[in-house]
């Protein structure tokens, strides 16, 4: 009697492999997997701020950092992940930035004799910011698709982390501008954390890729200091290269 030839059967199991590789490949790259509808958050003509807090998160293949993202009108969205282009470049400027904490906060500002103080990164998207929910490991995400903006809308900042609500909602106060202060403007020996965060954002640019000593002009005169990562620098955030110098009577 006859015996059946297996090879049909390893044949068939073969198939069976090679599909299931195929859709265990479509799934892990996404396209298998119910799409969740994007939203676009803040205003067309604002500017709203990503703001790291220190974790990262596992995001369709990639780590991504989490943190805050605070709109235009003030509302503070928790639980953040900003996914696609700069996510490795914020989680290497924060780490700069919470290093050179460590390293300073605690010490004394040789100019002005005050204890120096933590500073924050934030990263500013010109215009709405394009987010989705997502559920990793039971926990309910907003996702920044930064893919989806304009590389030119995308500037990173840091100043003291007790004012960055206020930075955003000064960026968003018609009539802010930007200015450079000049070596020895007079502003770096006010005793107080304004004096004491000028000369420190200048201090952490000797330390890592960044540029400080800028500060944002308010229309009644106040003025808040920052710095500026070397990336991202949008082009079009006219706060990351300010082309005027401060002085007390600007």
């Amino acid at each position: 009697m006859p015996v059946a030839s297996p090879r049909p059967l390893y044949a068939v199991i073969g198939a069976v492999v090679i599909v299931i590789v195929i859709l265990a490949t479509l799934y892990a790259s996404g396209l298998l997997r119910p799409q969740a509808s994007v939203r676009y958050l803040g205003s067309p003509s604002g500017y709203e701020a990503f703001v790291p807090n220190g974790q990262t998160v596992n995001y369709n293949g990639q780590t991504d950092p989490v943190g805050d993202l605070i709109l235009n009108n003030g509302t503070t969205l928790h639980d953040v992940i900003w996914n696609g282009q700069y996510a490795s470049t914020i989680i290497n400027n924060h780490n700069q930035i919470v290093q050179l904490n460590s390293q300073f906060v605690g010490q004394t500002d040789p100019v002005n004799n005050q204890p120096y103080v933590p500073l924050q990164d934030l990263y500013v998207i010109k215009g709405q910011v394009p987010v989705e929910q997502a559920t990793i490991n039971g926990q309910t995400y907003y996702v920044i698709e930064a893919n989806k903006i304009n590389p030119a809308n995308i500037a990173g900042f840091y100043t003291y982390d007790k004012w960055v609500p206020n930075f955003v909602a000064a960026m968003n106060t018609p009539g802010t501008y930007a200015a450079g202060l000049p070596g020895n403007s007079p502003v770096f020996q006010w005793t107080n954390t304004t004096g004491t965060v000028a000369y420190q954002t200048m201090l952490y640019g000797h330390y890592g890729q960044f540029a400080g000593g800028v500060v944002l002009i308010l229309p009644n005169k106040t003025i808040i200091p920052y710095g500026t990562p070397a990336s991202p620098a949008g082009s079009a955030i006219s706060f990351d290269s300010p082309s005027q110098v401060y002085s007390s009577s600007s």
